[in-house]
């Protein structure tokens, strides 16, 4: 368990090799890191960097972060989790050299979703789950109100870990600090 963002109960799914705790998380992802199921690639793989907790029912999960982007797929934001089959990642991917706003939603396969942003220096990313449905939305440098990403239907009332996400696919690996991680019930 670790001490972080006003809770001490926050884990590591696949604890990257370098990360601190101050009053915020930096991270240094490993490289050949992702979190993807089958779909168009053909490869499973669950070795992504997630800094979580433990929560059921409905929620609000917010993060505002920044990363030092430089290869293909390197990506950083939140996570909401049952298991390895089920679950929800968004938040920034750097695409073809150009920041999206990016969301994963698997049930068994993966889809992908991305949009293009004008690249950010910070980025929020709020991820509401009420009954059945995740709701994410995103903000760049600072902007309000949050523009809609994604809706999707997730399985209510399970608990599920959520927090923060990064990894990267492609390259050595990149930084990511993350300011701001919020996770409240209701």
């Amino acid at each position: 368990m670790i001490e972080a963002f006003g809770f001490a109960d926050w884990q590591w799914l696949n604890e990257p090799g370098r990360w601190s705790v101050d009053s915020g998380l930096t991270v240094h992802t490993d490289p050949d890191t992702d979190f993807w199921r089958v779909t168009h690639y053909g490869f499973v793989r669950d070795t992504g960097h997630l800094f979580a907790r433990r929560i059921a029912g409905d929620f609000r999960l917010v993060t505002t972060f920044t990363g030092a982007y430089t290869h293909q797929y390197d990506q950083a934001g939140a996570m909401v989790r049952t298991d390895p089959e089920n679950w929800l990642k968004t938040g920034i991917e750097l695409v073809d050299g150009h920041q999206q706003a990016s969301a994963v939603l698997t049930r068994g396969v993966s889809d992908w979703s991305v949009t293009p942003i004008r690249d950010a220096e910070q980025v929020t990313i709020e991820v509401r789950r009420t009954g059945d449905t995740l709701t994410v939305r995103y903000g760049l440098d600072g902007a309000e109100p949050l523009t809609m990403l994604r809706l999707a239907w997730f399985a209510p009332d399970e608990q599920v870990w959520a927090g923060v996400m990064c990894a990267s696919p492609d390259g050595p690996g990149c930084a990511v600090r993350f300011d701001r991680l919020e996770l409240t019930e209701g």
